[in-house]
């Protein structure tokens, strides 16, 4: 492979194919480090035309290829396997965002640009770009892309495939489509852009994508109320999306658990009520109006669901940094439960109508099978996607618990199932999920998936081992 990789330093720059041990280990380790993979090398390309210059070379000498954006992701995605086989071609250096159309409403930007980097040059634009993520200070659009990222405003504004207009691609022949025209209506053909959105990189490598924006909303506001039950959750997004309509942006809903686990492991961040609740939500509205109107619908909406019985207390953010207090609240968990020590994590979704009796039956299944253990419960109650993770009891090792995960994934996405779910929301498949999926698609789903691969990528090269 000596020729292969002194064709790949001509292609991008000596500096940018990494082979020392050193250089590559942040690359081959997944954002949990619970599984280390190997390369040939890492290789950073710095524009379309150099990745698709890699490509070709991978073709040329059948060498698999790993894209790989921020590594955040939690399905060992974005990380190869251990037989040293492949490559991971860094979309790091293609981090440039290419035009700013605040007519059209778009931004055209490079696959390796951080969230949190778009979201502010939206802001310096005077537009929002509305995908907000726990990783969006590292984690990268072509990998928002790739697994089409959820987040806590999916209520509002959709997933990233709906922020998403148009899409430039590496095909893994090494050709480059660019669709990049940002219109909101082609009705041309099949296409493309879905295909790839989605994909984990196993279709081609995203390059580049024309994303949506939208008017900077007048005022936001939020508030976290408590209640005893998810069914009075789901009265209350009933009764919000009444008074609120579109400008209810985030519904989260996280159990009294979650928050104590918060508490312990981050003492500095208080719940805002004298006693505990069995179940909390964190609502945010943005209004394009102003402040007072905001404030009044969520008043509105806070009193009737007292008079209803809906909630048992509701504490309102006064201010910028009241808001932020309450949203750390909700973000934190996931790093309370790491604390803790380890779990096992699902990223699943059911009908807005069922999650309630989800949660009841679910939990009831895990307590005859698993005594004592602990159900951690949050996530985005507003689209219907929770992140439904347990942790072992309190007198159990996290090595023994851990043991027993396929047992423990087995119940879940079993009533997953039951309840016409999906044990993938918006984590995707990756590796990790790839023979799971199998027990839940039908046949005809599956060689439908395996027939689009066959096309695109005969000699199976882009990302394998993942999602098929």
């Amino acid at each position: 492979m000596n020729n292969f990789l002194e064709r790949c330093r001509s292609a991008v720059g000596a500096a940018y194919v990494l082979t020392d041990s050193a250089d590559t280990a942040p690359h081959l380790t997944d954002w949990r480090r619970r599984y280390t993979g190997a390369a040939l090398a890492v290789i950073k390309p710095g524009s379309t035309d150099e990745v698709a210059a890699i490509v070709r070379l991978c073709n040329e000498f059948r060498v698999p290829v790993v894209p790989q954006g921020g590594n955040t992701g939690l399905v060992l995605g974005s990380v190869p396997d251990r037989s040293g086989a492949a490559i991971v071609l860094s979309l790091a250096r293609l981090n440039r965002i290419r035009v700013t159309d605040t007519v059209n409403n778009t931004m055209t930007v490079e696959a390796g640009c951080i969230l949190e980097n778009v979201q502010n040059a939206a802001a310096a634009a005077g537009r929002l770009f509305p995908l907000s993520l726990a990783a969006e200070g590292s984690c990268t659009l072509g990998g928002n892309l790739a697994t089409n990222a959820g987040g806590t405003a999916v209520l509002r504004y959709g997933n990233t495939r709906e922020l998403c207009l148009g899409l430039e691609v590496v095909t893994p022949q090494g050709e480059i489509w660019s669709g990049l025209g940002g219109l909101r209506k082609d009705n041309t053909g099949y296409d493309l852009r879905d295909l790839f959105i989605g994909a984990e990189g196993t279709l081609g490598i995203i390059t580049a994508a024309v994303l949506k924006l939208f008017p900077q909303p007048k005022a936001e506001i939020t508030a976290l109320a408590a209640m005893a039950t998810p069914d009075d959750a789901l009265r209350l997004l009933n009764l919000a999306q009444a008074h609120c309509g579109a400008a209810l942006t985030g519904f989260e809903l996280m159990s009294d658990l979650c928050l104590q686990l918060v508490s312990k492991h981050f003492p500095h961040m208080r719940l805002p009520f004298p006693q505990n609740y069995p179940q909390y939500v964190l609502l945010e509205l943005s209004d394009s109006e102003s402040g007072e109107h905001a404030n009044t619908m969520l008043e509105n909406l806070i009193t009737a669901a007292l008079e209803q019985e809906i909630i048992q207390d509701a504490v309102v953010a006064s201010s910028i940094a009241q808001s932020k207090s309450l949203w750390h609240l909700r973000e934190h968990i996931p790093l309370a439960q790491a604390a803790e020590g380890k779990n096992i994590k699902h990223d699943i979704s059911v009908p807005i109508s069922r999650i309630a009796e989800f949660i009841r039956a679910t939990d009831m299944l895990l307590q005859q099978s698993f005594p004592a253990s602990r159900m951690v419960t949050f996530g985005h109650l507003g689209d219907g996607n929770l992140h439904y993770n347990v942790s072992p009891p309190e007198s159990t090792s996290d090595e023994t618990f851990i043991a027993r995960q396929a047992e423990v994934n087995h119940v879940v996405h079993d009533s997953v199932h039951h309840f016409g779910g999906s044990i993938s929301a918006e984590h995707g498949v990756g590796a990790l999920k790839r023979d799971e999926i199998l027990h839940y698609k039908s046949a005809v789903e599956m060689k439908l998936m395996h027939s689009i691969k066959q096309a695109l990528d005969p000699l199976n090269l882009m990302n394998p081992g993942k999602v098929l």
